[in-house]
């Protein structure tokens, strides 16, 4: 049975910092961040492949540095500069594969954490 489970999420106002942790029971080749906003879609956030290599959306570039501590199969997000549009539930993904091209731009996963909520005022 694969798990993640997120950790580290909260409250924090406007330009706050908050890291999020995502500990996994195995080791993925590629894992990734994901937001959910009230009455919104799921939209990919961060993800960082097998190499290390990282990509962002727009929206968090510059701000949500993300990083994979192989040696504790864990994810880390790191959130600075926090604004109120940030708030959302923040589910970490993995897989054992490279990262993958999904529908809608963004990578797709196979296993995914139950989610914490993030809220910014």
């Amino acid at each position: 049975h694969v798990q993640l489970v997120e950790s580290g999420g909260g409250s924090a106002q406007a330009g706050g910092s908050m890291r999020l942790s995502c500990a996994a029971v195995a080791h993925f080749d590629s894992m990734g961040w994901f937001r959910q906003a009230p009455g919104m879609e799921r939209e990919g956030v961060a993800a960082i492949d097998a190499d290390g290599s990282t990509y962002y959306a727009d929206s968090v570039k510059g701000r949500f540095p993300v990083s994979h501590e192989k040696v504790k199969n864990t994810l880390y997000l790191r959130m600075n500069s926090l604004q109120p549009e940030d708030t959302g539930v923040y589910y970490c993904a993995a897989d054992f594969t490279r990262l993958r091209c999904g529908q809608g731009g963004w990578y797709e996963y196979s296993y995914w954490g139950q989610g914490t909520q993030v809220t910014v005022s």
